[in-house]
């Protein structure tokens, strides 16, 4: 569905991921879905899926999918210079771009994990800050932020590793609970199940 609405459009960094953010005539802010699916490498088609999904609803609530339309088409206001042809894009409520990011993250994306950490700890500490009377430039924020997610990049071959020997040992514990099971062995009787 078209809307007449034109948004504004402006660059947005987070951490080392540069964006293009909209705001609406009403003040709301917007990004693209496929700005969106890309900052977690994955495609445009992954955040149509999701809005469509169960996962949405239950995060973000049963009515709220009719509150936006899957297909919302805002129109672009012309870059200063631009004569003719306005441009378009497909947009998504930061909330859903959240609850997106938040779910790819519960589902094993560790790039998503990485953002939803990098961008919690600096939510944390921009409280800290103003408890504390600590003054930061948005410059000195952003490059905080880019080196937690190169960081946070870094390990993950660590991260797969470790969650590849957990996986390892639950299976192995598991094995070894239906053999002593299968024999009517029960080492403990509070032993969980």
């Amino acid at each position: 569905m078209a809307t007449s609405e034109k948004a504004r459009r402006a660059p947005v960094t987070i951490g080392s991921i540069a964006i293009e953010g909209f705001q609406l005539p009403d003040g709301s802010y917007r990004m693209s879905q496929a700005q969106a699916a890309e900052a977690i490498g994955l495609g445009r088609q992954n955040v149509s899926d999701f809005l469509r999904s169960k996962a949405l609803k239950s995060l973000l609530g049963e009515g709220y999918t009719s509150q936006i339309s899957l297909r919302e088409n805002v129109e672009i206001e012309p870059d200063e210079g631009q004569v003719r042809g306005g441009s378009r894009f497909v947009s998504v409520p930061l909330e859903v771009v959240t609850a997106y990011w938040q779910w790819q993250s519960h589902r094993g994306n560790k790039r998503a994990l990485a953002l939803c950490m990098a961008l919690s700890l600096e939510t944390l500490e921009r409280r800290f800050d103003e408890a504390f009377g600590v003054s930061r430039t948005e410059s000195d924020r952003d490059a905080r932020l880019a080196q937690r997610l190169q960081e946070m990049e870094a390990n993950y071959a660590k991260l797969e590793e470790a969650y590849r020997v957990e996986d390892a040992i639950r299976w192995e514990n598991e094995e070894l609970r239906r053999q002593l099971e299968a024999h009517d062995i029960t080492p403990f009787e509070d032993w969980p199940r």
